[in-house]
């Protein structure tokens, strides 16, 4: 069965240890590959554990999770988990501490005028991150994350922390990197919907997921 689909959920129950309330109650459904999966549901419901079940990072307490063994994944968390005392280039680098020579060099390039259409200065791109605001800190993360070599990436509330344009700016220097892979986007934002080509949208509510 779980090769059926790229991702999937065989009706997964899921709750934390301590608690009687279900995050999920029997949760099943199946991602088409290659898609943006936008994830919508009240706060609290359970939108954050999904993805971490997803990437592998929870165990289901019933039920199966499939995912595709040999998966890349890369991910944007609410918390921009940087490693504050490096530059932003040297974060985004993370994933490609293997490149050398012109790959690197090439590499490089690609992360300049990645940075300069997201809107970080070369000056501050080679600051440590501790010294950014916010808004800068978040667009390092999300960099990090479309810049990695990844064919499947999970995305938890993205764009929070970004005013409408900035917003707006990020969204459109991802869209062509989200193409044929597939993203799973929590959000609460409908604006993202708009954002990105032909999203599928998801509700989580009530410990079961349901496709708009």
């Amino acid at each position: 069965m779980a090769g059926d689909a790229f991702y999937a959920l065989f009706g997964v129950d899921f709750a934390y240890d301590g608690t009687d309330t279900p995050v999920l109650a029997g949760a099943s459904a199946e991602f088409e590959p290659g898609r943006v999966h936008m994830i919508f549901g009240p706060s609290g419901e359970g939108k954050t554990t999904l993805l971490r079940l997803l990437m592998g990072l929870e165990r289901a307490c019933a039920g199966e999770v499939a995912r595709p063994a040999s998966a890349r994944i890369a991910a944007v968390f609410q918390e921009d988990r940087l490693c504050d005392g490096m530059t932003a280039t040297a974060n985004i680098r993370l994933p490609h501490a293997g490149l050398r020579g012109a790959e690197l060099r090439e590499f490089i390039e690609h992360e300049r005028r990645a940075l300069e259409e997201v809107g970080i200065a070369a000056d501050d791109a080679a600051r440590p991150v501790r010294e950014l605001s916010g808004g800068q800190r978040r667009r390092v993360a999300l960099l990090r994350a479309l810049l990695a070599d990844a064919d499947a990436l999970f995305f938890d509330e993205p764009l929070r922390g970004l005013d409408a344009d900035a917003a707006d700016r990020v969204a459109g220097f991802a869209a062509p990197l989200l193409v044929g892979k597939t993203v799973f986007w929590v959000t609460h934002d409908e604006r993202d919907v708009g954002r990105v080509a032909d999203p599928v949208r998801w509700i989580l509510s009530d410990g079961a997921l349901r496709r708009l």
